[in-house]
């Protein structure tokens, strides 16, 4: 028999005796099956024999060193160990933790990534750090604890980490004609806006935490970056925070809520419109708050937003301010939670520039497409003071939410010329919204921020397993009322008040995306203070707005 089939045979021969019939076997008797035995036999002992003569030489006839023993060696181990690094090589290492499941999430795990919350302390920096699956380089960790890709050191003293939060929206407005001879002002049939876009980075050094967040997004018009905040906290103090830099403060329930976690697109009108007269976006700001189980207090001293005296040059003394909010949980149990509180805001004294301490509110129609705003004071001139407070209360039973807000408004026009008597105005406003989960965990109290937080993904979207993600449905009535005085705003410009009603859902296929459909209806009376004559007769109208959220 040649030698090419010695070695086929040899190879298959295995093969051969694992699929021959042990009785085919007994009973063949053909010359050429029982020559083919007769060579697989020879075959098996001359391997034998190889073997022995092989062990024999790598154990006696050579050394440790020689070629032979060092070939065998590798043979040896070549699929079964790793390369060593060397001493001074940093070695990675993986951590043992299973990988993040899809659910299910209690109802504390399964919150949505929300990339504005309180600042973590070290402690608590560290310890989300230990739940998540973690490379760990020489002194070095690399991983995303809630979500955020960040490199620590192996202690976490020092840390870097990336946020985000991408809002995109997009609808229109339907019967937003104007009325007579008005013009017809900026109300979209289907348009666009990039309303948030935000990268959050954030530096450690231990309790020490330093915030820089630009924004690349707007609440009208996108494509213009601008900053969200920039500031350094200290969360060494237990259950505390303590900030200074740019930053926005938070007085109102619906502010503390964040805005990843907001059941309709923005927040009701009177609420834009406190929180920005001495807090808002990008506010110099000193302070802090504290926070337990059933209470939170907070308090800060601002300043001026940021950017203030690049859009006005002629601003000769700049604006100081304080905020402050209290809040209590009197109530909670399994399915009940009760939330009371207060907030109050004031402007010591505006921004002046070369016309005086002037101010004006107003805001659009809650949809934040870039539309006319119709709501509005009238330019206040010689204000002196602007102040607001109120009380918040929220009642969640089981999947329902309800919440409302009333805030007063008090304008001060001390400083007036020698013989002028401009009076004193007083505004309000409020809302009232209900929220229900139609399925996943619904909404919750966070008692570090004093709010209800999003809905909680049980399990991821897979419909393959009858799994949706969380599904919510909400309305709200809002009222806010600018009018005081005849002419507040100059001769024949009166205040004027927009009653919004809202509807909308919010799907959340996992804890990182949001869908959202807002319908909003909306009746504003007239105003010839609203520029472009755009709102001399009235208006009412329709808007239907979509948005889709990422945030990490």
């Amino acid at each position: 028999m040649n030698t090419t089939l010695r070695r086929t045979l040899f190879l298959a021969s295995p093969f051969l005796a694992s699929t021959l019939p042990h009785h085919a076997e007994a009973r063949s008797t053909d010359p050429e099956v029982l020559e083919l035995r007769r060579e697989l036999a020879a075959m098996r002992q001359e391997m034998a024999e190889m073997r022995h003569d092989f062990r024999a030489q790598v154990s006696g006839d050579h050394g440790r060193g020689s070629p032979l023993h060092e070939n065998a060696a590798r043979f040896r181990h070549h699929d079964s160990h790793l390369a060593s690094a060397g001493s001074d090589e940093v070695k990675p290492v993986f951590s043992q933790v299973a990988a993040r499941p899809s659910g299910p999430r209690s109802p504390s795990e399964s919150r949505i990534a929300l990339p504005e919350g309180p600042v973590q302390s070290w402690a608590d920096f560290k310890a989300a750090n230990a739940k998540n699956e973690t490379l760990q380089i020489g002194g070095m960790q690399i991983g995303f604890p809630k979500g955020r890709p960040t490199i620590a050191s192996e202690d976490g003293s020092y840390a870097f980490s990336v946020g985000l939060l991408a809002q995109e929206d997009f609808g229109g407005f339907l019967g937003a004609g104007p009325r007579g001879s008005e013009a017809k002002g900026n109300f979209n049939n289907f348009t666009q806006n990039a309303r948030r876009l935000r990268l959050y980075f954030s530096w450690r050094y231990k309790d020490w935490v330093v915030n820089v967040t630009p924004d690349f997004g707007s609440s009208s018009v996108d494509g213009t970056v601008g900053l969200f905040e920039a500031n350094l906290n200290y969360t060494g103090l237990r259950n505390t925070m303590l900030t200074v830099g740019y930053f926005q403060p938070r007085m109102e329930e619906e502010s503390a809520e964040r805005s990843g976690a907001f059941e309709f697109l923005e927040r009701p009108t009177i609420v834009d419109l406190v929180r920005n007269i001495a807090g808002g976006v990008a506010r110099f700001s000193v302070g802090g708050e504290h926070w337990e189980k059933r209470w939170l207090a907070a308090a800060y001293f601002t300043g001026q937003k940021f950017g203030d005296r690049n859009k006005d040059t002629t601003i000769t003394d700049s604006q100081t301010g304080g905020v402050a909010r209290i809040a209590g949980r009197p109530y909670v149990s399994k399915d009940i939670d009760v939330h009371v509180g207060a907030g109050a805001t004031a402007a010591f004294k505006l921004n002046e520039n070369s016309s005086g301490r002037n101010y004006t509110f107003s805001d659009n129609m809650e949809v934040p497409l870039g539309e006319t705003s119709l709501l509005t004071s009238g330019a206040l001139k010689n204000v002196s003071q602007i102040w607001a407070a109120g009380p918040q209360l929220a009642f969640r039973w089981k999947n329902l939410l309800l919440k409302s807000e009333y805030y007063h408004i008090g304008v001060s026009r001390g400083n007036q010329p020698a013989g002028s008597n401009l009076p004193s105005l007083g505004f309000d406003g409020w809302y009232v919204a209900a929220n229900y989960t139609i399925f996943g965990h619904p909404r919750a109290y966070n008692p570090k921020i004093a709010a209800f937080t999003s809905p909680g993904v049980e399990y991821d979207f897979d419909p393959a397993h009858n799994h949706w993600g969380a599904l919510e449905v909400s309305g709200r009535w809002s009222v806010t009322d600018l009018g005081d005085v005849a002419s507040q705003g100059g001769t024949g410009v009166n205040g004027n008040q927009q009653t919004v009603w809202q509807a909308g859902f919010n799907w959340y296929p996992n804890q990182h995306i949001k869908f959202m459909l807002d319908y909003a209806r909306y009746i504003v009376s007239r105003s010839k203070g609203v520029s472009g004559g755009v709102n001399v007769l009235g208006r009412d109208g329709n808007a239907i707005v979509a948005r889709a959220q990422a945030a990490f």
